[in-house]
């Protein structure tokens, strides 16, 4: 099988108008998928992220706040899976829970060399 990184785009403004029932919602389907895709062989890592960072731009690094200071999405967690293929992969995507919550996700496939 294929490895493939399932990006989630999430509204940083949404997630910050969640009552703290919903995120509890939120964080509970995300626990209940990722266990499912384990479950099913597909799982191999994940991850929230904090809504901060670093950015690094350019030959001269020149370091930023950021990843997303101009933006108002925000990359709120990833999923590390696998699939036969692109088509399957992006099947498994429509699964994840922040399409619940208004979020998009991208899925990439990883390398091989």
């Amino acid at each position: 099988m294929k490895k493939f990184l399932i990006l989630l785009h999430e509204d940083i403004e949404r997630l910050q108008n969640l009552s703290p029932k919903e995120m509890e919602d939120l964080v509970k389907a995300h626990m209940e998928w990722a266990a499912q895709l384990g479950q099913e062989g597909r799982y191999l890592a994940g991850d929230g992220l904090e809504d901060h960072g670093k950015l690094i731009a350019g030959k001269e690094m020149v370091i930023k706040d950021g990843p997303y200071l101009e933006s108002k999405e925000i990359i709120g967690g990833y999923y590390l899976i696998q699939a036969n293929d692109l088509t399957e992969a992006t099947e498994i995507a429509k699964g994840c829970p922040c399409h619940h919550w208004g979020g998009t996700t991208e899925i990439r496939p990883i390398m091989d060399y």
